[in-house]
């Protein structure tokens, strides 16, 4: 295997995205993004943390006690990320199931108890001409972080979401139009 300094990528920036359920989805990742969708602003400098998780049980042998199979009982892929831009959007997703009312240029936010709020979500990662898409078809904000108001801090927004997992089981699609992506090494 060939090694390629070309290959190494850094998340230099990016954007978050949301829609209502059922949005009409990208396909690559250059195209622009569907009117539905609206970027959540700006997110902190940790950028955007993806996790895998996959719960396995283990099927041992009466002989020896060895262990023969693995079985994946669950698994789990979430997105994270702190939004430190204060918005209808992000004040919207961080309370689920309350809305922002404004009349008269004044506004308020009632605080319900949380309850299901399933969205489709989008993530752009770039490098340079690099582009990663990756597309949540049904995902919700599941976890939440604490808020901090503070005088020499921005109010954050810590948001955790979650990608269920569609009819084919596909809870993701990630697009790039990366040639280290190829078969083909990169020059």
């Amino acid at each position: 295997m060939a090694l390629s300094a070309n290959a190494v990528r850094v998340a230099v920036t990016g954007a978050a995205y949301v829609a209502p359920p059922k949005a009409t989805l990208p396909t690559d990742s250059e195209s622009n993004w569907n009117a539905s969708f609206t970027d959540i602003g700006w997110i902190s400098d940790d950028g955007i943390t993806e996790s895998n998780s996959a719960d396995t049980t283990e099927i041992k042998g009466w002989q020896g006690g060895q262990t023969v199979r693995k079985v994946i009982s669950s698994s789990e892929m979430t997105f994270s990320f702190t939004a430190i831009e204060t918005s209808k959007t992000v004040l919207e997703l961080y309370h689920k199931g309350s809305k922002v009312v404004t009349t008269t240029g004044k506004s308020v936010l009632a605080v319900k108890a949380p309850g299901p709020d399933r969205r489709t979500f989008g993530f752009d990662v770039i490098d340079g001409d690099s582009h990663i898409r990756i597309v949540i078809p049904d995902g919700e904000v599941t976890e939440t972080g604490d808020i901090t108001y503070k005088g020499d801090e921005a109010i954050a927004y810590e948001l955790t979401i979650t990608a269920y997992p569609g009819p084919d089981g596909t809870v993701a699609f990630k697009y790039s139009n990366d040639p280290s992506w190829s078969a083909a090494s990169p020059a």
